[in-house]
């Protein structure tokens, strides 16, 4: 396996994560250079099964789902309900640096591996857990035992309630975000976590709810109900307190523009050959412009709507902060990610030619990080990481005859 040149490289990372928000967690850390050791159950992380897949691919090792979050680690499969297997897990905790796991609060305690049991043997760990409603070590919610995921976060959290085209039309984001936003959370709390743990050789446990990070993401909805005393509601492509802020339609498509400041609304203005509108008192100022804002979109959009998206961007670029709705076909042409490597290619096992991901945003200059290795197969590296433990061959042919460790053929 290639190592990669990242700022975390000798952290070492044990990843009992599933589905989403855990193994995206692990993979930001991954992708700076962390050694993160995936433990899977014998017959593989379920999600493995998640499409799509590649059309001639008949081995079905992983679909698109697990590839994308579960580059760069490695995998050892082991039976963490033998007493054997926790043995070995616990050998490894001792070791690491960090330990992720996104089970429901309670699972690891029952299993006996719970953070006190791994804090006692090594004192310095950083132990995160992603969870729908928290963990009661940082404080017990009603809900502690509901299971929980993306759609759940996202409605709960306030961002279904100010999604939408109108008030009684909540709706998803597009992307996992109630996974994804609290999975970077927990990956700056372990950074945090580690920073002190460095000082004082002092670990401790790093609680992300997921309903938490949803309604931190959705920050203006708190201090809106706070100030005015009611409740945000989906208000289609516009800015609640920004104008003009949102989406125009186009001759190809639609576009978005934001005027966040009066400046740029100037330069709008002179550029659509409207100057009469700077010093018009219904458009001359942000909250005048929100007064009026069914009229300033209708300005905007009679401007935009008779352009396409290129006379668009040719008049405002360098001026006015806008750009066009991609596509992910869009987005494979578009030259900025050409030039940012943020789409990269990894072999895919099973299928003659390689696939595309999307890579790093986080980029550093003295140590770039990125994705270096397609994700692993189950247990691809049990062999490899249990000798690192100072089992002998023997002892592993042992434990694989046993089931309670698989993979590394």
């Amino acid at each position: 396996m290639t190592e990669v040149s990242g700022a975390l490289a000798g952290l070492k990372v044990v990843d009992l994560t599933q589905m989403l928000a855990g193994p995206y967690c692990t993979m930001l850390l991954a992708d700076q250079g962390a050694s993160v050791v995936k433990i899977e159950p014998v017959n593989g992380d379920p999600t493995r099964h998640f499409g799509p897949f590649r059309e001639d691919d008949t081995l079905h090792h992983f679909g698109g789902y697990f590839q994308s979050t579960n580059r760069n680690k490695k995998s050892v499969a082991l039976d963490l309900k033998s007493p054997d297997g926790k043995a070995l897990f616990l050998r490894l905790a001792k070791d690491a640096d960090v330990v992720v796991e996104n089970f429901r609060a309670g699972v690891m305690d029952r299993l006996g591996i719970g953070y006190e049991v791994l804090a006692a043997a090594n004192p310095r760990l950083v132990y995160a857990a992603i969870r729908g409603f928290g963990d009661p070590r940082t404080g017990s919610s009603p809900y502690v035992d509901r299971p929980a995921f993306d759609v759940v976060a996202q409605a709960m959290g306030g961002a279904m309630g100010i999604t939408g085209p109108d008030a009684q039309t909540p709706m998803k984001i597009g992307p996992g975000v109630g996974d994804i936003f609290p999975a970077s959370l927990a990956a700056f709390g372990i950074m945090a976590a580690l920073h002190h743990a460095g000082r004082t050789g002092q670990g401790q446990f790093v609680d992300v709810a997921m309903y938490d990070g949803i309604l931190a993401m959705c920050e203006r909805i708190v201090y809106q109900y706070s100030y005015v005393g009611k409740s945000p509601v989906p208000e289609g492509n516009q800015h609640p307190i920004l104008c003009p802020f949102g989406t125009f339609a186009a001759k190809d498509g639609q576009v978005t523009v934001g005027c966040p400041r009066d400046s740029f609304w100037r330069e709008l203005a002179t550029i659509m050959g409207r100057p009469e509108l700077v010093d018009d008192p219904r458009f001359s100022s942000n909250n005048a412009r929100l007064a009026h804002s069914g009229e300033t979109v209708a300005i905007v959009e009679g401007w935009t709507s008779a352009r396409t998206k290129a006379e668009i961007a040719l008049a405002l670029d360098g001026r006015v902060p806008f750009g066009p709705v991609n596509t992910a076909a869009d987005i494979y042409a578009d030259p900025h990610v050409a030039a940012r490597n943020m789409l990269v290619e990894v072999e895919h096992p099973g299928s003659s030619t390689p696939v595309t991901i999307a890579s790093t945003p986080v980029r550093m200059t003295a140590t770039p990080g990125g994705v270096f290795h397609r994700a692993p197969l189950v247990g691809e590296h049990t062999t490899e990481v249990l000798s690192g433990l100072g089992l002998s061959g023997d002892d592993i042919a042992e434990l694989k005859a046993r089931g309670v460790v698989a993979g590394g053929e």
